[in-house]
């Protein structure tokens, strides 16, 4: 039997906010937003004096004002911050081969050949990180990327998790449901309904009640709720697309307001295609979901991520609905992958 894998998840600390901090002393201790500051821009993050009044990423900057009238508001500066992430990725370089970005702020280790233990491996990456760069990062170690992910949650700031493969059984039991990937709100409430709150409630539960209640999403249930992930970490991921999706509490009739959150998703999407993409865009997509549950795409090519193409696409796509209300609305960008790319003769 192999010996357990040895995973890290690094999470920098409110990396973008962090970093104008940093470049900033004058704003330590005050609540900072980066993001646009027209009434219809949108927080790509906050530092945590800002979110002790609520204030998020995503979240449009007229309601963080409401929130916290006392935040200071920064323009994005995404060449810094990807300058910066360059800089924490050629620390983890040192260590590893084996090192999975998810953007531009967090990312996989796969440090099973290395003979130190995870935590010291960890509190020494994060400490190369501070004084190389001036930030802080914090660390979840595991022995699979679920539960490392879930981990370094758990300190921050600055701070760091080690879960080990014969404490996992317990972990898992006393973690609440909300804290496993794919359980959203909606998910939350059908589990509560159901007497679940945390993965030992969820246990109780055999493969088929789950699988006959949620589906294929009942199996998945079933081993994340054990810590079950064989996934190992990779260094080729090659993204082929990017999306935000808005669900809707009650069914929207009205297609100026569905016009309305268009702009705040397409501002969301703009934020993470500058932190997370390198390719080039191929289309601009969008989608809804009706509330007779029936989907339609629609889609455009273009790498422009302008208003005007999005309202198209939305016009046209709210126009196959036939007055039906909208329950969600998707946004996104397919991208270009090496097989898209035209053969050099």
């Amino acid at each position: 039997m192999p010996p357990p894998r040895k995973i890290i998840h690094i999470d920098m600390d409110c990396f973008y906010a962090a970093i104008e901090v940093r470049d900033d002393p004058s704003l330590k201790g005050k609540p900072v937003g980066v993001g646009g500051s027209s009434g219809r821009g949108v927080l790509t993050t906050a530092n945590y004096e800002a979110r002790k009044f609520g204030c998020h990423s995503a979240m449009p900057v007229f309601m963080a004002r409401q929130l916290c009238p006392e935040i200071i508001l920064t323009p994005v500066r995404f060449d810094v911050y990807r300058e910066a992430s360059r800089q924490v990725r050629a620390i983890f370089a040192r260590y590893t081969d084996l090192i999975e970005p998810l953007s531009l702020d967090e990312a996989y280790l796969d440090l099973s050949h290395r003979s130190e233990s995870g935590a010291a491996l960890a509190r020494e990456i994060r400490k190369a990180i501070f004084t190389e760069t001036g930030l802080t990062a914090s660390a979840g170690i595991a022995p699979n990327k679920m539960i490392a992910k879930v981990a370094s949650d758990w300190n921050k700031p600055d701070g760091q998790l080690e879960v080990r493969p014969d404490e996992v059984p317990s972990f898992m039991r006393g973690l609440r449901v909300g804290k496993l990937h794919g359980v959203g709100k909606r998910g939350r409430e059908s589990l509560t309904k159901m007497g679940v709150t945390t993965c030992g409630d969820l246990q109780k539960f055999t493969k088929f009640e789950l699988a006959d209640r949620f589906g294929k999403w009942g199996l998945e249930l079933y081993e994340r709720s054990r810590g079950n992930d064989n996934r190992p970490v990779s260094n080729d991921r090659t993204r082929k697309s990017l999306s935000k999706e808005h669900t809707f509490s009650e069914n929207i009739h009205d297609f100026d307001w569905l016009t309305d959150v268009m702009r705040k998703v397409l501002g969301e999407v703009r934020s993470s295609v500058e932190a997370k993409v390198e390719q080039d865009i191929k289309s601009r997509v969008i989608k809804l979901k009706f509330e007779d549950f029936t989907t339609t795409t629609a889609e455009k090519a273009g790498s422009e991520l302008d208003e005007k193409a999005y309202l198209d696409l939305l016009k046209l796509a709210w126009d196959r609905g036939q007055g039906k209300a909208v329950r969600l609305l998707g946004l996104g960008v397919k991208l270009a992958t090496e097989e898209d790319q035209p053969e050099l003769l």
